[in-house]
């Protein structure tokens, strides 16, 4: 198993701690609600949702997080500011888990932090995200509204390739510190199936050299994967386990895996890898910083 030898930082958002060496805390896992394609959603641009729908997946991911021990996040998605602050609202009623405020623009994503600001959610949202496209604007309005909390992309449209993703890190995080984030969660990006192991290995360096949380995004590709039914109907189900034990042994601190759906999947998976992670980072002398770890729920 890895122990990186840059020295790890630990962020706690809203409750939840994040980063560490391999074993120290389980993964964090995010599930993501009124995405595009959501079928709850009724209507997109005023946030007309089934509500009944919305609230049995949220507490379904809560009750799977308290089983397991893997903490959550909500990655909240909406296509306009007006849609967006309805969705946090109703989702920061139901969990009190963080939430990853995710819009189209940054004028829809400044609107809605501050919306979440002035509901006193501060403390438990984090800026879903800062990218290549990150702009003074953007710094200035971050700076202005006092954002601290900010997932940044590594995808580099200059050089995809894993040494990419690191040097267009480096440069986004000053931005983003600049920019006064001081709670930087670092995601590397998954373009297709083949690349998955691109993720995984770009998630093993910006942690050995930044030593920030950092996390991937492993599973929408699967869902779009034409031949991921071809051995039996499970077999996508055994695709997603692949790829997020691959993701978690190269190091992952959170994992966005797509629809809260599948939450009754992907926390027995998690938990089970994070326990075999730990259970051998304890023989070697590393001990997990909490006795709420899978290792100690599930095994």
């Amino acid at each position: 198993m890895l122990k990186f030898s840059k020295e790890q930082r630990i962020f706690e958002i809203g409750g939840v701690k994040v980063g560490g060496q391999p074993g120290e805390l389980p993964t964090v896992l995010i599930g993501s609600i009124f995405h595009k394609g959501h079928k709850i959603v009724k209507d997109r641009k005023q946030g007309i949702f089934d509500r009944r729908r919305a609230k049995s997946l949220i507490l379904a991911q809560k009750e799977f997080s308290l089983k397991t021990g893997n903490p959550r996040m909500l990655d909240v998605v909406g296509e306009n500011s007006e849609a967006l602050k309805k969705y946090i609202q109703f989702v920061s009623e139901l969990d009190d888990c963080p939430i990853l405020i995710n819009g189209p623009n940054f004028n829809v994503r400044i609107s809605s932090m501050k919306f979440a600001f002035e509901i006193g959610l501060e403390e438990r949202v984090i800026y879903n995200s800062i990218n290549y496209t990150f702009s003074e604007r953007e710094a200035e309005a971050l700076k202005d509204l006092g954002v601290k909390a900010a997932l940044i992309q590594a995808f580099n449209p200059k050089n995809p390739r894993p040494k990419g993703m690191v040097s267009i890190i480096k440069e986004l995080l000053k931005a983003a510190m600049d920019a006064g984030v001081d709670r930087a969660l670092l995601l590397t990006p998954i373009l297709d199936v083949p690349s998955i192991g691109l993720g995984a290995e770009g998630l093993w360096m910006i942690k050995n050299e930044v030593g920030l949380p950092t996390g991937t995004v492993p599973l929408g590709v699967i869902g779009k994967w034409k031949r991921s039914t071809e051995f039996g109907e499970v077999s996508k189900k055994m695709f997603w386990a692949g790829a997020l034990a691959l993701s978690q042994a190269m190091g992952a601190d959170f994992i966005i895996y797509g629809s809260v759906a599948k939450a009754r999947y992907v926390f027995p998976l998690c938990a089970m890898v994070d326990a075999v992670i730990a259970y051998n980072a304890r023989m070697s002398g590393l001990k997990p910083l909490t006795r709420n770890h899978p290792l100690y729920k599930i095994l």
